[in-house]
Order: C-alpha cells, then structure tokens, then sequence
C-alpha cells in the first residue's frame, strides 16, 4: 500500500487539476493512481504536469519518441510502476503495436534499430546513467540526428523529469494499477511469484 494518502480524483474541484487529469484518461484510459499522490501536493501538481506536457508537446522529439525515453530511464532505474505507465501510453494511447511495445519493454534499447530513436535513447540512458561523462561528441551525434540545441535541452530535462517521477513512485510504494504484463516482461515478475521484492505493486488491470 502507498505510504501516503490517496486522496480520490473524482472529488477534486479544480479546474486546472481537472484539465490534467482529462488528458491523462484520454492517453491513458484512466486517472492512474500516481496523480493521487501527487494530489497530496496539489500546488506541485499543478506545475510539475504542467512542465511535463510542455516537455512533452513543445519541443523538438515527438510523443512516441518522449515515451520510448520514459520506458527506458523508468526500466534502467528500476520503476515497474512508471515503465508500465509508459508503455500504456505509447500503446493505448499512440496506437503503437503491442507487439512493438512488448519488445521493448522486454529488451529495452536492443528492441529499437531506427537510428535516430537509437541515438536519443542511447544519449538518455547514458545521461540517467552518468551525466558527468557525456563528451562534446556525444551532444554532436544529436545534432546529427537532427536536434537543435532546444532538442538537446528538452531531452536532457526529460531524463530529469521521468527520474522524479520514477524517484516518487518507488519511495512511496506507488499502489500498481497498470497491466501485470508490462511488469512482468521489464523485470520478470510474474502474478504467482507473489510481490515483486521492493515493489509494492498489486496488479489491477488497465487499459493498454
């Protein structure tokens, strides 16, 4: 169980929190149970998702791209919760194949061979990884895959942000309401085998 109160979605009355979580149902198919953590910080809430969807939507890499990174940093820091997120976005949300979605979930960068996806992904783990050891080189291979500086920077901060929230969910237990699938094929977990050790996840069935 989370470690903080989950306040219910269907009682806020703000109309900006209210906005976010309407886009949320329309990517995700529901208000998952991460934002009523977050509603103990309603003021936070608002900014911080408000500063997500510019991430997501004002700069230079497209949505599908933005989750290929969220999966990735989310299954690299270990977050179920968050890499099960992700994929349901891109998979419900963007209409990318299952199958697809499996894949990479499963086998992570290895599932990816478009080059320029691959140069970004490669430059997000290494900078989730190790920030201090990117070279000149690599912010050129950006460049070269088509990013201006504004793209560089989108990017960067994008590692930063689905971090955080990685950071939140695994500290705080985040109650797991995405499909088991995606768990299960990031991190071997599987129904039978009873709580993932360290994650206090339970499995309700999402869309996606």
């Amino acid at each position: 169980m989370a470690r903080v109160a989950m306040p219910a979605s269907e009682a806020v009355d703000d109309p900006a929190i209210r906005e976010i979580f309407a886009w949320v149902t329309e990517v995700e198919g529901a208000v998952p149970n991460h934002f009523r953590v977050e509603l103990n910080f309603p003021e936070l809430l608002k900014a911080k998702l408000g500063t997500t969807r510019v991430l997501w939507q004002m700069g230079e890499l497209s949505l599908p791209e933005v989750q290929h990174i969220g999966i990735l940093v989310s299954r690299a820091n270990g977050c179920p919760y968050c890499t099960a997120a992700f994929c349901t976005i891109l998979n419900y949300g963007l209409g990318s194949a299952e199958e697809y979605v499996r894949s990479l979930a499963e086998q992570g960068l290895e599932a990816v061979s478009a080059p320029r996806l691959r140069t970004l992904l490669d430059f997000a783990l290494r900078v989730n990884a190790d920030a201090r050891a990117i070279t000149d080189a690599d912010v050129d291979g950006l460049r070269a895959a088509g990013l201006t500086d504004k793209g560089i920077v989108q990017l960067i901060h994008l590692v930063s942000d689905f971090a955080s929230y990685n950071r939140l969910n695994l500290a705080l237990a985040t109650d797991y309401d995405y499909r088991d699938l995606w768990r299960g094929l990031a991190f071997g977990w599987r129904p039978e085998s009873g709580e993932p050790p360290g994650d206090n996840t339970r499995g309700v069935p999402r869309a996606g």
